[in-house]
């Protein structure tokens, strides 16, 4: 397989495939192309024929060329499809990986961890380490660990200092988030994600907290974080909480089924109420109105994952490495200044 038979079988030009397989950016073309042309890399096993210039320039030897291998945890989400955090940071994982010459072997959850066919078939393939996406709890880690030495974690939530990882403070985007909305003169601000162990929640309320507003129970929305949480979030506010003037949704994805929603509850976004997320998915930008949010660099975030797995694997470094990446906010068209009350 070459770049000229994935461009024929893509149907773009092989320079189309060259710039997405060397990853030059998201905009080298459309989502949908990206996709087809990563499906067919992923389905024949290519790998780039970048050894004869690293054999030329001395700085690999014969022996280094065979391709090693690495895999994906999604330690919070069983169908990564779905999630468009998780599945763009696991593509950000193998292409930058497939440029070291390692494929992206075997993605699997935390529950195929619980019959053991996951570890099963990372032993039998002979992966080297593991990238975790996403919170992972203890049992979850020890399972891996039984099979796998080499790890880096990637996500918004702190890991235990002894693993290799890379983090965007998810703590601090949601503060960032919700003083947004507070800098916009709302006040009486809902919460529509999980609050269990979730550092995004903590965020909202610690902002809340410091900017001395009121936290009521009535206004946080106690769901599973995608589209169908957020809808049914959205639609218990404003039942419980219809004075809330806006919304902080711990993802971006719950903020799609909220905006959902209020929309089908005669509410306008954000004449009515301000919708703010986090992660900054591809699809925000495209919804209506485009989606404020919080910008988390998701592809920077699984390049140096794979980058730091794939020295460790390597031998390059023993201590842990924690690599922090700031965020920033996105301000569109989804969140409002408050008019004062009596005003049109």
């Amino acid at each position: 397989m070459t770049q000229k038979d994935i461009a024929r079988e893509a149907n773009v030009s092989v320079s189309t495939v060259s710039r997405v397989i060397n990853n030059k950016g998201g905009n080298v073309a459309s989502k949908e192309v990206r996709d087809r042309i990563w499906e067919i890399v992923r389905r024949t096993n290519y790998i780039p024929n970048d050894h004869a210039q690293k054999l030329r320039s001395g700085t690999v030897s014969e022996g280094n060329e065979t391709p090693g291998s690495i895999e994906c945890l999604f330690a919070r989400t069983p169908f990564a499809a779905k999630d468009q955090f998780f599945s763009e940071l696991a593509r950000s994982v193998e292409v930058e990986a497939l440029l070291m010459n390692y494929v992206l072997a075997y993605s699997f959850n935390a529950a195929a961890l619980k019959n053991g066919s996951a570890m099963y078939s990372a032993s039998d393939g002979g992966a080297s380490g593991v990238v975790i996406l996403g919170r992972c709890d203890k049992s979850t880690i020890a399972a891996i660990k039984k099979s796998i030495r080499n790890i880096c974690c990637v996500g918004l939530n702190y890991f235990k200092p002894e693993y290799d990882q890379v983090i965007c403070d998810g703590m601090e985007a949601s503060k960032a988030a919700v003083n947004y909305l507070i800098s916009l003169g709302h006040k009486k601000i809902g919460y529509i994600g999980e609050a269990m162990d979730e550092i995004r929640y903590v965020g909202y309320r610690n902002a809340m907290i410091e900017n001395q507003l009121t936290t009521e129970s009535r206004y946080v929305a106690n769901v599973l974080q995608s589209y169908e949480g957020g809808y049914k979030g959205a639609k218990k506010l404003v039942a419980c909480a219809s004075d809330i003037t806006a919304v902080f949704c711990a993802n971006d994805i719950t903020a799609v089924g909220a905006m959902r929603a209020f929309r089908d509850s005669g509410l306008s976004i954000p004449k009515d109420i301000s919708v703010i997320g986090v992660d900054d998915i591809e699809s925000s930008k495209y919804l209506a109105p485009p989606l404020t949010t919080i910008h988390i660099p998701i592809e920077e975030m699984g390049k140096f994952a794979a980058k730091i797995l794939i020295d460790r694997i390597r031998g390059g470094h023993r201590t842990p490495v924690k690599l922090i990446l700031p965020f920033h906010l996105e301000a569109r068209d989804s969140c409002a200044r408050l008019k004062p009350q009596g005003k049109a």
